[in-house]
């Protein structure tokens, strides 16, 4: 057998079955991940388009906002509850899709999703979820029981099939398996990719459907006029998703002035804006930086959530005083995965509720109400 070998040369380490003292954040993790992971999967999980510009940015735009507490403020009643789309979470913060989760971790979206419901986390499923959806549908309800707690939410990220049909068939599938939305993202239709999937993780849900593939060659075609192109959501498939579905539906990717629009007249739920990680298009603008603008033209009419780069409790503050109801967070969950398995991504949502907490506890803010654009201080203001 063939080990897997990290960039160092070495063995990648195994989970660790405690969780020490000195992993205190979601950067902790990125450190000491890349360790406990084969430098291919490494590579693949920090894959960024281009430069990374965009990747950067989407950090860097936190790091620009200060935070502006209020004295002597009351903290009685305080709480990190709200609800979205009808359904109480008891923190703003949402696990993301994470595709082949099996690659940081054997037990992979089984472990996550345990995970997310011992701390009371939403989640959503990746459409290239490395174990079947239905699998981690029951594997939420058993934990749920077991730990005699209510099953932590649950969404479907739906990536729109060549064959419509195939589409109807995952969508039919989540409804059945109990998920309690679908989020169709719309940012990655097309994209590069030479990561190559070692034995034992596949798409799990995608068995027996096509998968659109293209192989550029100089001379012949590179993108235009593949199967890749012809394959791309339209707004024609976001009009068939919400017709095909009584479940909210949510986009997800970057929608800003008339298509912001068009996706909340074709009857959106709910807008996930998101630039896919920095990990599709060099150039984007950090999310942080748009949701202002976003958040005003909505106006309330559906929730605005958010991801791409959130990293700690004072992000999720800074997101929700410029509009958002609640953040996604995607990458740090391989991390988590990789470095501790079912009790490191138990760890990450514990470690970001806490830092939600103390944040608002020294803002003044009792509740998520009360954190407005008047928290905080930019050089705009």
């Amino acid at each position: 057998m063939v080990e897997h070998l990290t960039s160092a040369g070495e063995a990648p380490l195994p989970p660790l079955a405690t969780i020490p003292p000195d992993l205190r954040s979601l950067a902790d993790y990125e450190q000491r991940a890349r360790a406990h992971l084969p430098a291919a999967t490494w590579a693949h999980v920090e894959d960024r388009a281009g430069r990374g510009i965009t990747l950067d940015d989407n950090r860097a735009a936190f790091d620009r906002v200060r935070l502006l507490p209020r004295a002597l403020a009351s903290l009685a009643g305080g709480s990190t509850a709200s609800t979205l789309l009808g359904v109480h979470h008891p923190c703003p913060v949402l696990l993301g899709p994470v595709a082949y989760q099996r690659l940081a971790h054997a037990e992979g979206e089984l472990a996550t999703i345990r995970a997310a419901t011992a701390l009371g986390t939403g989640s959503v499923l990746s459409t290239l979820s490395s174990v079947p959806l239905e699998q981690v549908a029951a594997a939420r309800l058993q934990a749920a029981d077991q730990l005699d707690v209510a099953p932590a939410p649950l969404w479907f990220q739906l990536y729109l099939q060549p064959r419509r049909e195939d589409s109807a068939t995952l969508l039919r599938r989540a409804e059945a398996a109990g998920y309690q939305a679908i989020v169709l993202t719309i940012d990655a239709g097309v994209k590069r990719s030479g990561f190559v999937l070692p034995p034992g993780v596949e798409a799990a849900n995608l068995a027996g459907m096509e998968a659109p593939r293209h192989v550029a060659s100089a001379g012949g075609r590179l993108l235009f006029g593949t199967a890749l192109t012809d394959a791309v959501p339209t707004w024609e498939d976001l009009a068939w998703l919400r017709a095909a579905t009584d479940l909210p539906v949510l986009v997800k990717g970057m929608l800003v002035g008339d298509d912001l629009e068009r996706a909340l007249a074709a009857g959106a739920d709910g807008l996930i804006l998101s630039n896919h990680g920095g990990r599709v298009l060099d150039g984007l603008p950090a999310t942080l930086d748009l949701l202002p603008q976003v958040a005003a033209a909505v106006a309330g009419r559906v929730p605005v959530l958010l991801d791409g780069g959130v990293r700690t409790g004072t992000d999720v503050v800074k997101a929700l005083c410029l509009g958002a109801i609640a953040v996604l967070v995607a990458r740090p969950v391989l991390h988590a995965l990789a470095v501790a398995g079912l009790a490191g991504v138990a760890h990450l949502c514990h470690l970001l509720r806490a830092e939600l907490e103390l944040a608002m506890a020294q803002l003044g803010c009792a509740t998520l109400d009360d954190l407005t654009e008047e928290r905080l201080f930019t050089t705009l203001r």
